[in-house]
């Protein structure tokens, strides 16, 4: 489905299935439908060339007759489905399934009263198309023909460099010298507001000057505010960012608003902590009266950088510094490295210089503006007449008048209408998310998913991947932020900048593409609700969307306190997409109806507090996606097992696996599950019918002798999973074995996390050839040899190493090994020694070591690890075996390890220096032993683990 379209895409070949065969349809009816299919096809090919034109560039009559188009075919569709509910058939018959949706639509025609039932409603749209088609033609839709323009492939490869930042230097030197950082027991001015509207660069230049100036502070945080401040999230989110290892229980810890405000008080007071916190785009005096309620007062060591659009608001807090425009010399940096690239170094063509300045004078300095302009005409030809069509298009070009939000809008929906129509559709979407909220990847692609938007010949990964193209497709055009994470530098989530947000809430506003209550897009009265977004808990009574049919309504997702404004489920006709994830539900709002929502694709209910879910569920044979990590559910209704469709099931590890579960055999993921003593047991055999997942991950807490029937299944379930993207297996007690698992993994496993001991040795196939795509390893393994480290040394993609062995190992790390990676922790029941040569890890930032203080005295002849050679480290954590050794020789290689840090010209952060009488940071000897870190980046095991291994936020 595309939105230029509504939902001809996927009807016009429901319609075609209806006349392929016999269905004894009456005459009339057959005549009808066959009418409708010519019809609409003409009508499909209108849509698709009216969608690539810019609203304003068409006429009101136009724009009515595409969005009554739209409508219409919605509610074809929705009568269409409404009956393939009733056979059970699949949403989109495939060529495979046709003769069985065949079989199944004449049991239904078959009935007099059905054949009736659908001979009227055909009748009715019949009469509906007509009058569009004859308003087509009067207005001369068809006469439409907007240029078209083919997309650069070279644009993936420019835009996924990190662009280096222009312009940038001379304002954070001037922040910088406002913050007077060299003097920290000054009592001038500790805060400055960086004041300037959307796109100009404020959040990238306090960025910029927190990662230069953090080192003389003892702890930093970044934080938004935005337009709906949440405070209670807001100091969560400070209170996680001061320590993001030893604070992520602050989520989970049920703390109310002072309680939070009293914690971070107490946090930054105790011991007369410096600290530097950025509070971004805040937007109300009354915010940052609350926000430095929690600021100790007696202490010197601070500094805070506020950023906002508005001028009174920075006078309140004080430190105005007004963000400046890119000068010229700058901006032609920016747009030409942005689309010429290494070019002839990036320089202009001289046909292009007198063009490119007029662009540049329309973008008036504004960064934004000109990288959603550059992003566009990478795609491009060279030609002066096309460059020449993209500067007439953007806003007036009045030389005296400076950018307005009018013309960033302008700017920006220039870039949206060059699109092609089903990145438009994706990109639409995005409005039902909440300004600077983080959008989590896989969050966001299945419902892309349920909602029709990929048209795949195939499901299943291929299907998957499509839509993960189109993601990336918008992350290279500009259109939305990338979040990677850090470990897998995968994309992990992304962002949508306000000013994007701005635009697509506009368009989506005006064509009924979704609708937002109590925001300034709100949907008419008189139009239907497609999709509804609850954003916020107001009850804004001069709306009365509220008391508006919710029978059309596909799609509906609701953020915390705005659940009070949730419909209830029994109003529901057509839901395809139920996303409630994080709201609180144990309040009162009832599930009782979910089993049915038969249309259902997708039902988020990750963090709701429920503690069951309806027997009923089992009639949602359409589901697609079930997350219902993080609540109080002992065990899931029996009835999910019928759930034939099912490809994502998201549990808690706290919850009973279900009886029956091997007949899911759609599931592509599977996670959250545990295998203890209350587990059946045949229960690996069961999940051992699950060949096509592609993400796995399995707690195991259960005793078994190594001959067990158990191990022997899980060994060749393994060698089954050809298809496995990211496994994760935890086992956290003896007799497991996997040592079996000789088969091998598939090439694009990329990430792997074996923890336990269960294996003697380092599996064969774990090389670069059968494991190429590998980027995080975090794995349990009796014993490894010099020879087996250097193996995993010359994995081209891996980023992130721990490797937890039962037997010390004896390691030299040469040049040129792990060219990757940026993460390495070498832990176990031992000490071990190891030696850092010139030129090894050349990205490694972070490093934790358990070292033998006494092996690595005779060995390498003192204590000198060779941190120095690590050019790129920023962080250390090392632990010391003492066993051996006296306490003077403990003391000496601690500090030699200091010794190194102080002289690394990096300066990196020491961590922690931790065992025996000299813990200080609080850890036991075999602290890290216990640890649990998911398959992607070393988080909390609870964290998400998605199709391609990295960590997922929601």
């Amino acid at each position: 489905m595309e939105f230029a379209t509504g939902a001809l895409g996927t009807l016009l070949p429901k319609l075609g299935q209806l006349l392929k065969d016999e269905y004894n349809l009456q005459k009339g009816v057959r005549k009808d439908i066959e009418f409708l299919s010519r019809e609409l096809q003409s009508t499909h090919a209108a849509l698709l060339v009216v969608g690539e034109v810019p609203p304003e560039q068409l006429t009101k009559l136009v724009r009515i007759w595409a969005k009554d188009v739209r409508e219409l075919s919605y509610d074809m569709e929705d009568i269409v489905d409404a009956f393939l509910v009733r056979v059970e058939g699949p949403d989109r018959p495939s060529k495979k399934s046709a003769k069985k949706f065949i079989k199944k639509m004449f049991k239904i025609v078959a009935k007099g009263t059905t054949r009736h039932q659908i001979a009227e409603e055909i009748k009715d749209i019949k009469e509906r198309v007509k009058e569009v088609a004859e308003r087509r033609d009067r207005f001369k839709v068809d006469a439409i023909s907007p240029a078209k323009t083919t997309i650069d492939p070279r644009i993936k490869a420019l835009h996924t460099k990190a662009a280096d930042l222009v312009g940038i230097s001379e304002a954070r030197e001037e922040v910088i010298t406002l913050l007077k950082v060299e003097d920290m027991s000054t009592q001038q001015q500790r805060i400055v507001s960086i004041v300037g509207f959307g796109g100009l660069g404020k959040t990238t230049l306090a960025r910029a000057v927190l990662d230069k100036i953090k080192v003389h502070f003892d702890c930093t945080a970044f934080v938004s505010v935005s337009q709906n401040f949440n405070m209670k999230k807001f100091f969560m989110d400070m209170f996680y960012e001061f320590d993001k290892e030893n604070h992520k229980y602050i989520y989970n810890s049920g703390m109310g608003e002072e309680q939070l405000i009293d914690l971070v008080k107490q946090f930054l007071g105790s011991n007369n902590k410096s600290y530097f916190i950025i509070v971004d785009d805040l937007w109300n005096t009354s915010h940052w009266d609350l926000i430095k309620c929690a600021f100790p007062h007696d202490n010197d060591g601070y500094r805070i950088i506020v950023t906002t659009r508005k001028s009174a608001v920075a006078q309140h807090v004080g430190g105005f510094y007004n963000m400046k425009h890119l000068s010229p010399d700058n901006s032609r940096k920016l747009l030409y490295s942005r689309v010429f690239g290494n070019e002839d170094n990036g320089k202009c063509p001289e046909q292009l210089a007198e063009v490119s300045d007029r662009i540049l004078k329309k973008c008036d300095g504004v960064p934004l503006a000109i990288i959603t302009i550059a992003s566009m005409l990478a795609s491009k030809k060279r030609d002066k007449m096309v460059w020449e069509d993209v500067c007439n298009s953007i806003g007036t070009g009045q030389e005296n008048s400076s950018l307005d939000v009018g013309d960033m809008r302008r700017i920006l929906s220039l870039s949206y209408y060059d699109m092609p129509s089903h990145l438009r559709t994706c990109l639409l979407y995005l409005s039902v998310f909440p300004e600077d909220h983080e959008i989590n990847k896989d969050r966001l692609m299945w419902k892309w998913i349920a909602e029709s938007f990929i048209q795949c010949e195939e499901e299943g990964w291929a299907q998957y991947e499509m839509t993960e193209s189109y993601l990336n497709e918008l992350v290279n055009r500009s259109m939305v932020q990338p979040i990677y994470d850090d470990y897998s530098g995968m994309l992990k989530a992304c962002r949508v900048h306000d000013m994007v947000l701005d635009l697509i809430c506009s368009i989506s506003s005006q064509e009924n593409f979704a609708t937002i209550p109590n925001s300034v897009y709100h949907t008419s009265p008189a139009e239907k609700i497609r999709r509804l977004s609850l954003q916020n808990g107001k009850t804004d009574h001069n709306i009365s969307w509220v008391s508006m049919s919710m029978q059309q309504v596909r799609s509906i997702v609701a953020f915390g306190p705005s659940i009070q404004l949730m419909p209830t489920l029994e109003s529901f006709r057509v839901l395809r997409v139920l996303d409630l994830e994080d709201c609180d539900l144990s309040q009162g709002y009832s599930l009782k109806y979910l089993g049915n929502l038969l249309h259902l694709r997708y039902l988020g209910l990750r963090g709701t507090e429920i503690d069951q879910l309806p027997e009923e569920i089992g009639n949602l044979r359409f589901l697609q996606t079930l997350d219902v990590e993080y609540n109080r559910i002992d065990s899931l209704p029996t009835t999910i097992t019928q759930l034939s469709n099912l490809r994502r099931l998201r549990m808690s590890e706290s919850m009973t696996v279900p009886n029956g579960i091997g007949t899911l055999t759609s599931l592509e993921e599977l996670s959250g599950v545990n295998i203890d003593r209350g587990s059946r047991s045949c229960i690996i055999e069961e999940l051992s019918r699950l060949t096509e997942l592609k993400v796995l991950n399995i707690n195991f807490f259960i005793d078994i002798d190594g001959e067990d029937s158990r191990n022997k299944s899980l060994v060749e379930w393994l060698n089954k999973l050809e298809k496995i993207r990211s496994l994760s297996l935890c086992f956290y007690h003896r007799g497991w074995n996997l040592d079996g698992w000789v088969y091998g993994a598939p090439l694009h496993l990329r990430s792997l996390v074996l923890r336990g001991w269960v294996l003697s040795r380092l599996p064969a196939w774990l090389n670069p050839s059968q494991v190429p795509c590998l980027s995080y390893l975090d794995i349990s393994v009796r014993e490894v040899q010099q020879e087996g480290l250097e193996i995993l040394g010359s994995l081209p993609a891996l980023r992130c190493l721990i490797l937890d062995l039962e037997v010390p190992g004896r390691f030299v790390v040469g040049a040129g090994s792990f060219p990757c990676l940026v993460r390495y922790g070498l832990w176990g029941r031992g000490g071990h020694v190891v030696l850092f040569q010139q030129g090894a890890i050349p990205k490694l930032t972070s490093l934790d070591l358990w070292i033998s203080v006494r092996e690595t005295r005779e060995i390498n002849g003192g204590f000198d690890l060779g941190l120095g050679n690590l050019s790129s480290l920023r962080d250390v954590g090392v632990g010391f075996d003492p066993e051996g050794a006296s306490e003077e020789e403990v003391q000496a290689a601690e500090a030699a390890v200091r010794q190194a840090i102080e002289i690394h010209p990096n300066h990196p952060t020491l961590a922690g220096l931790y065992g025996a009488n000299l813990d200080s940071t609080g850890e036991d000897e075999g602290a890290h032993e216990d640890e649990d870190l998911d398959a992607e980046s070393g988080a909390n095991k609870d964290e998400d683990v998605s199709l391609t291994g990295e960590k997922n936020s929601s």
